[in-house]
């Protein structure tokens, strides 16, 4: 498609030690209009990862000698300087990935709070003091930054995310080295530029824009590179957690999920409904905490997929920035093929698709409800990553904590039911790093642990939270002795 630039299309080049280095080969346009394109961004290569990778190792040593809460003020200044650029920040956010302003506002929201809650960790973060078993001994741990990590991050959060891992390893004394989706390439840079306008030295933050075979994979093998923090496809995380092992590298991968709500028999239906619409509509479904899978007790089957089918009405597809939209396009033309094969590959298996699934405007989806849905049945066990609900029947509590668990994915489980020791009994036999009653799958506080089990994560160090430096630190032990 040819269309002429727009005023405000953003040629995104990358940074390396400070420098905005220009570059074409890549376009990214909106998906709720494809006539709007939104930035140019460089496809860079090896010789570029390089670069970067050295302007993080010269700038290391000087970023971590800073005090830490000289680190914090900056991050908190960026956190202000974001602030003041909310709403525009926003609407690129819009125009690039697709969710909606409400949305995206939120999303905006929470890099900021992300930056002022690790800048203030520069108060607070340190080792800590312990007893000796010998006399006229001090002894003390020390927090040491690993030095240079690498940051991958994908398109569904392409602020928070970017965010939520680059915070808490500037504060460690770190530099990064972070490559963005190569389709969400215009939030990073207002995030970088948010940093740089706040005083960060050239070189403690580099972005590369590119390919993940390319980037990607040249990041993860450069040995200066010590830690890697992955977020994306559960197959893409397995094989850079090889990679980082086989070089005894540091790494932390989260990846897919197939994320259940459970619907007990007693629960508000309506209620749960909105809970799993919110879950697994908003967002347009791509999140990988997102409900897909809703098993629900025989009392309350029918009425809960009656339920859902008006929800599904309100959540009807659109641009983003149009006001009262609830659910905005399929991220790409790629995602939209893979979520109607999903949906075509259920049919085939039996499942009847009650309402939506359709897709007759660009990239707008109408949101889809499966039923007949077998627990063997792709649409069962496949991450989907798009607006589609398969509701599926369990005769009791324990057969729905039994088909919870029956997946290769463990990242969020949730349960709408009025029975607190049911409650307690789904949090504590669910296999999932994230549980919620009567509460969408979706939705995390940025100061709590978040991570999966299984082939959701590398179940190793969590991220988000006050354990998040755990990753981008390793202790060391003083023992501290003197003569008397």
């Amino acid at each position: 498609m040819t269309t002429s630039m727009r005023t405000d299309t953003l040629r995104v080049g990358n940074l390396i030690a400070g420098r905005r280095l220009p570059g074409e080969g890549s376009e990214r346009r909106n998906p709720a209009d494809p006539t709007d394109l939104v930035a140019v961004t460089p496809s860079s290569g090896g010789d570029e990862v390089a670069a970067a990778v050295g302007a993080a190792a010269d700038a290391q040593p000087g970023w971590a000698a800073l005090p830490a809460p000289a680190r914090g003020a900056v991050l908190m200044d960026a956190a202000e300087v974001l602030r003041t650029r909310h709403e525009s920040v926003a609407r690129d956010l819009v125009r690039e990935e697709g969710k909606t302003l409400a949305e995206a506002r939120g999303e905006v929201r929470r890099a900021i709070d992300v930056l002022r809650y690790f800048g203030s960790a520069g108060w607070h973060s340190g080792g800590r003091s312990l007893p000796s078993s010998q006399p006229d001994t001090l002894v003390h741990t020390r927090r040491e930054p690993l030095g240079v990590v690498g940051v991958i991050t994908p398109w569904n959060f392409p602020i928070a995310i970017p965010a939520w891992k680059t915070a808490p390893a500037l504060i460690s004394g770190n530099t990064v080295v972070l490559k963005p989706a190569e389709i969400t390439p215009v939030s990073v840079y207002h995030l970088s530029e948010a940093l740089l306008a706040a005083g960060l030295p050239p070189g403690v933050l580099n972005v590369v824009h590119g390919s993940g075979s390319v980037v990607g994979e040249s990041l993860t093998a450069d040995p200066r590179v010590a830690a890697v923090s992955f977020t994306g496809s559960t197959s893409v995380g397995l094989r850079i957690e090889r990679a980082l092992h086989e070089r005894r590298g540091r790494v932390q991968v989260e990846m897919g999920g197939k994320n259940a709500l459970v619907v007990l028999d007693d629960a508000d239906v309506e209620k749960a409904a909105r809970i799993a619409s919110a879950g697994g509509f908003a967002l347009t479904g791509q999140a990988c905490t997102a409900s897909s899978r809703i098993i629900c007790t025989p009392a309350v089957h029918d009425a809960l997929v009656e339920a859902l089918i008006e929800e599904a009405r309100r959540y009807r597809p659109g641009n983003g920035l149009t006001e009262g939209t609830l659910m905005g396009p399929v991220v790409s033309e790629q995602q939209l093929a893979s979520d109607l094969d999903a949906i075509r590959t259920a049919r085939s298996e039996g499942a009847t698709v009650t309402a939506g699934g359709e897709s007759a405007r660009g990239l707008m989806l109408d949101p889809a409800i499966l039923t007949n849905v077998g627990r063997d049945d792709a649409a069962a066990r496949d991450e989907i990553f798009g607006p589609v609900l398969a509701v599926m029947p369990a005769a009791d509590l324990d057969e729905a904590i039994d088909m919870v668990n029956d997946s290769r994915y463990g990242l969020a489980a949730a349960i709408c039911t009025r029975d607190l020791a049911a409650a307690h009994h789904f949090a504590h036999r669910a296999r999932a790093g994230v549980i919620k009653v009567n509460r969408p799958t979706t939705g995390l506080d940025l100061n709590v642990p978040f991570g999966g089990v299984k082939d959701s994560s590398s179940n190793t160090y969590r991220e988000q939270g006050a354990t998040a430096v755990d990753f981008y630190t390793w202790t060391k032990s003083v023992y501290m002795g003197w003569d008397g």
